[in-house]
């Protein structure tokens, strides 16, 4: 018996991010990571576009989560968790994206339309090299592995929630 609190499509996992500019990688690579993994229950997305094109890809999945790089001036690796539905995301660390609208402007744009999802998480590592052409710093490439087991614990506590 399916119950209301339970999620009743796919957990959708949006890796964000350019790979020709280092750090800005990063949700790519972790998105490519959980991809070959086949969670049952979770769809994985590689996503290269304008932060708009969000809203399309999270219509009619209830629990989604975000993983993008961020640059706020903090210590290079550190993870960042954050959960948007709650508190808007600091648009400062999402400044370095490649896109003209970037994830925190389509959440924003989300909240004001009514179109959010359900359960939100996002996740963010601290990056440095976003030019193109940088390679992904060894401090970015030395926290995928921990940014991977969190986003795969957060999987488990949505299907539970």
């Amino acid at each position: 018996m399916v119950t209301d609190s339970v999620i009743k499509l796919p957990i959708l996992i949006i890796g964000v991010g350019n790979y020709y500019r280092g750090d800005d990688s990063a949700g790519l690579l972790l998105a490519q990571t959980l991809a070959s993994k086949n969670v049952p229950g979770v769809q994985v997305e590689e996503f290269d576009s304008d932060g708009s094109g969000l809203l399309s890809l999270w219509e009619d999945v209830d629990g989604v989560i975000v993983i993008d790089a961020v640059s706020s001036g903090n210590k290079v690796g550190r993870i960042y968790r954050f959960e948007p539905l709650a508190k808007p995301l600091p648009s400062s660390f999402f400044s370095t994206s490649t896109h003209n609208f970037g994830v925190a402007e389509a959440i924003e744009l989300a909240r004001a339309l009514d179109c959010l999802p359900s359960r939100l998480v996002v996740f963010g590592v601290e990056g440095t090299n976003f030019k193109m052409g940088d390679p992904l710093s060894p401090e970015v490439e030395a926290a995928l592995p921990t940014l991977l087991q969190q986003i795969l614990d957060e999987v488990d506590k949505l299907k539970l929630s």
